[in-house]
């Protein structure tokens, strides 16, 4: 029965049908499981049979284009293609080893080649039996591929007869396979489409099976080991989270420990601190300030500011309350008040400071609080303004609204960073500079601010304008009968400590001392070297790296010492040694660093960079001092070592010059001299002795010790067969 008025039987079409259904199975199959190369393999050899069924089914058809013969040898040619394929599929699919030169070498001799002379034959003869008698060889081979699968089987079991699988496996190849690798055979009875294609499709359909079957096998491996794995995780992840726990309290218990033990720390150094501060204040106020108790005075007040913002920083972090706002203050009289000692520092800075205060501004917070803004923004503004630069504050109203702004010409801050600049220790620059404190002046500020309901509003890109405008809005307080104004007990005078005008410039170079290079950028701490080692030395100062460098190349002399700081701006201290290490002027200069940096990676980076000592920071200068004299000391003794031993060559050429009292000219001295077989060193030896020369000045002069000068006579007597050096003279002047 024929479908279509084609040459195709009902039971071919059938066959073709489920297999197209299959072959979009696999497909779908191998897009979800791109590294399953069976499913690829199964494709393939459904593709195949597909393409032999079509052509199979369809040809010879008188009424399709081409002619018989080639209609009859492309029928033949896919009949042929799909039992080649059969070898090489079990050899990769099932793991058939034995099968391999069937795969590779057996179908093209027995198959490829038999097939090729088929369509000769039948092209010289145009008789199709006739042709067909050449397919017994095929025929036969397809009995060698069965015999050599069951022994491909055999082996792939290691003759384990018993196991399931070798008896599923070997039943199902067997009688699948058979039938496809006996395509040869079935084509040469002719037996017809409907008996061929029920035969090969059947066996291919057993052969898909045993595959599904594997496939489902192997998924309930894998989702019995997915169920495993996910019941393993769920476990591990149950565990983890509850030692996670574990340690989260154990940790969150130690840093509050630690949290504990560092306000305890601040609050213990506050009164030290207070005391000190106070006494100091008192003696000042007694008996009046020198240079050097304004610099201690200074330093306390940065010590004592830092204390206080890390004990309120911490209160605000704790929800302490830290103000009292429930009290009236007069904004105006604050910022009156405090810009008087701003203005002051502005002008030693060459600052200009210009003010609009509006009068009676009041506001109900707690004045130490206002005073903790006021004072936090303009020393911003005044420690990152250039020279000649210009600071302008601000304190208006619009309605019930105070505007509170501070606005400069400075170094600007990059808008990404704006947010950051209100975070605990955040730094906008992570380079050292002498401009930075600890990053709490302004996280302070926000706290302050968000407690009085207030909002921070910053209008700052330097890439556009330089400058920054940092303008604070809070809810005006109208002022009502009964109401009494507050007094600030904090001082402005405390949080300025860090604006030093220190005019540091060179000694005048004495040719009779020795010199020191001073790099450091706190000027507090340049200054009080400069005062302390300028009693003894010639000393030039830098404030960084870059600036050391240049002075360098306009020194009237190189100096003897270099002492340097690590952490500073636009060239380190690592840098700059790294820098005069790769230059042949500046390589020889001894060089110790001073730094607060204190780990062992750091004072082991400076000491391969070429550094001689390291030495942390706070140091006693009684210590320093006596390193610098050591190493200056030791300096003086290789100068003198180096200028005694030039002189002392100097000498022996100029006598070696004026001798001519020698009858004997110098080369037949050395023809003498090799006929004994001496060395050259033994030769230059030689005639140093006959100059009169010492064994200690032969030594200095070609830089060897005297003991070596005397092994090389010894030699010298024993190869002209002299005892003493009399013997030696008259023996080489004869």
């Amino acid at each position: 029965m024929l479908v279509f008025g084609t040459e195709m039987h009902i039971v071919t079409f059938i066959f073709v049908c489920v297999e197209i259904a299959i072959l979009f199975y696999l497909v779908i199959y191998r897009f979800a499981r791109p590294d399953d190369k069976t499913t690829f393999l199964n494709i393939v050899l459904i593709f195949l049979l597909i393409i032999y069924n079509v052509t199979g089914g369809l040809l010879p058809d008188p009424e399709l284009p081409g002619s018989f013969f080639l209609q009859e040898v492309i029928a033949y040619a896919t009949g042929f293609i799909t039992p080649c394929y059969f070898p090489y599929y079990v050899y990769k699919a099932f793991g058939l080893e034995k099968m391999k030169f069937h795969a590779y070498k057996g179908v093209y001799l027995f198959l490829i080649l038999p097939y090729f002379i088929f369509v000769i034959v039948f092209a010289k003869s145009n008789d199709l039996a006739t042709a067909q008698d050449l397919l017994i060889l095929p025929v036969l081979y397809t009995l060698w591929i069965i015999y050599s699968l069951i022994k491909a089987i055999q082996y792939k079991y290691d003759n384990d007869f018993s196991s399931r699988e070798f008896k599923t496996e070997i039943a199902v190849l067997f009688f699948s396979l058979s039938s496809w690798i006996g395509l040869p055979f079935i084509a040469y009875f002719n037996q017809g489409q409907a008996i061929e294609a029920s035969i090969t499709n059947t066996g291919f359909l057993l052969l898909f099976g045993l595959q599904v079957n594997r496939h489902i096998k192997q998924t309930r491996i894998e989702h019995q080991r997915l169920m495993d794995s996910e019941l393993l995780l769920l476990n591990w992840n149950t565990n983890l989270q509850e030692e996670v726990d574990k340690r989260t309290k154990e940790l969150e218990k130690i840093n509050e420990q630690k949290t504990n033990n560092f306000i305890n720390l601040v609050h213990e150094t506050k009164t030290p601190l207070t005391l000190v501060n106070n006494y100091l204040e008192e003696y000042i106020n007694k008996y009046g300030s020198v240079e050097e108790l304004d610099i201690i005075k200074g330093g306390v007040d940065k010590l004592t500011n830092d204390i206080t913002n890390l004990f309120d920083l911490e209160r605000f972090t704790k929800g302490f309350s830290v103000y009292n706002h429930n009290q009236i203050t007069d904004f105006s009289e604050i910022l009156k008040d405090s810009f008087v000692l701003f203005e002051y520092y502005c002008q030693k800075q060459i600052l200009v400071c210009s003010k609009s205060i509006q009068e009676n501004v009041f506001i109900k917070a707690d004045p130490n609080a206002i005073n903790r803004i006021v004072n936090n923004l303009i020393e911003n503004a005044i420690k990152f303004s250039h020279t000649g630069g210009r600071i302008e504050i601000t304190l208006k109203t619009i309605e019930n609204k105070i505007i509170f702004s501070v606005g400069d010409n400075g170094i600007g801050i990059l808008p990404h960073l704006q947010k950051k600049i209100f975070k605990p220790y955040y730094q906008i620059s992570h380079k050292k500079t002498g401009l930075q404190g600890m990053g709490l002046g302004l996280p302070i500020v926000k706290k302050v601010t968000d407690s009085l309901g207030g909002f921070i509003q910053i209008e700052s890109n330097p890439t556009e304008m330089p400058g920054t405008t940092v303008t604070i809005t809070f809810d005006r307080h109208n002022l009502a009968e009964g109401d009494v104004k507050a007094k600030s007990t904090l001082k402005a005078q405390s949080l300025i400590y860090n604006i030093e005008n220190f005019d540091i410039t060179d000694t005048p170079y004495l040719p009779d001392r020795q010199s020191i290079l001073l790099i450091e950028d706190n000027k507090s701490m340049l200054h009080f070297l400069f005062k302390k080692l300028s009693l003894k030395y010639n000393i030039f100062c830098s404030i960084n790296g870059v600036e050391a460098l240049n002075k360098l190349q306009e020194l009237p002399v190189l100096p003897d010492l270099i002492l340097s700081d690590i952490m500073m701006d636009k060239m380190d201290g690592f840098a700059f040694v790294k820098v005069i290490s790769e230059q042949r002027a500046y390589a020889h200069i001894p060089i110790i660093f001073l730094s607060a940096k204190s780990t062992p990676t750091d004072k082991l980076k400076g000491l391969r960079l070429g550094a001689i000592d390291f030495i942390q920071k706070p140091f006693s200068f009684e210590v320093l001092y006596q390193k610098i004299e050591t190493v200056l000391n030791n300096i003086k003794k290789q100068k003198k070592a180096i200028l005694d031993s030039s002189i002392s060559n100097l000498k022996i050429l100029n006598s070696s010059e004026a001798d001519t009292s020698s009858s004997e000219s110098p080369a037949d001295l050395d023809q003498k001299c090799k006929l004994y077989q001496l060395t050259n060193r033994e030769i230059e030896i030689v005639k140093l002795i006959l100059k009169g020369t010492r064994y200690k000045s032969i030594a200095e002069g070609l830089f060897i010790s005297e003991k070596t000068v005397s092994k090389h006579i010894q030699n010298i007597f024993k190869k002209i067969g002299v005892i003493n050096k009399v013997e030696l003279i008259n023996k080489l002047k004869s």
